[in-house]
């Protein structure tokens, strides 16, 4: 009986150690299982090997089904045509018509006066006027002369008679020939137009 009382507190050391081993493997066990739930399966160790940093390379497309246009394997799909533009026509300016018509016509030659004189219609002959003399035209008739050298044209008023010279039918006011630029030749081959009103 006396032996069994000096084992008593040994055997009750060793049950606090036991008893302290199981709760200190309790907690350890505890916290492992913590920290594997938060690092996401199995844990790591603290002095683990520093973390590679991450990688930025582009992933890859994934795999196609079928190749597309710029495929090499597979056939080309057309390319779009594209659709022409409408062109509007341009408005084209109206031409202005003439208030006269033709009725008759003729080749001859032209000269040119400046004198002041009567004319054969009574008025007083004006050399800055646009008009001319015909053998033959009724007064106040409207003709377009042409200058067949340079292609200038004046449309002038018969006011008179003449010329009287072969080969000539129009005598023009000094003012015409300048329109048709005949005052440097004197006498000019002209086509000429006789116009009526329309």
């Amino acid at each position: 009986m006396g032996s069994r009382g000096k084992h008593r507190p040994k055997t009750r050391f060793r049950t606090l150690l036991i008893a302290f081993g199981v709760a200190v493997a309790v907690l350890a066990t505890g916290s492992w299982a913590a920290l594997a739930s938060t690092s996401g399966g199995t844990p790591r160790s603290t002095q683990a090997a520093p973390a590679t940093p991450p990688s930025f390379a582009p992933q890859a497309d994934p795999p196609r089904e079928t190749p597309g246009r710029t495929s090499r394997g597979g056939a080309r799909e057309a390319a779009p045509t594209p659709k022409p533009k409408a062109v509007k026509p341009s408005a084209k300016p109206k031409a202005r018509k003439s208030p006269f018509k033709v009725i008759g016509s003729g080749s001859c030659e032209a000269s040119y006066y400046w004198e002041s004189q009567p004319t054969a219609s009574g008025e007083r002959f004006d050399p800055s006027e646009l008009t001319a003399a015909h053998k033959t035209l009724p007064m106040d008739s409207k003709v377009r002369v042409t200058n067949k050298n340079n292609g200038k044209a004046v449309v002038v008023r018969i006011n008179d008679r003449g010329p009287y010279v072969g080969g000539r039918c129009l005598d023009l006011s000094k003012a015409a020939m300048a329109e048709v630029g005949g005052t440097g030749s004197g006498v000019i081959p002209v086509r000429y137009q006789v116009l009526a009103r329309r």
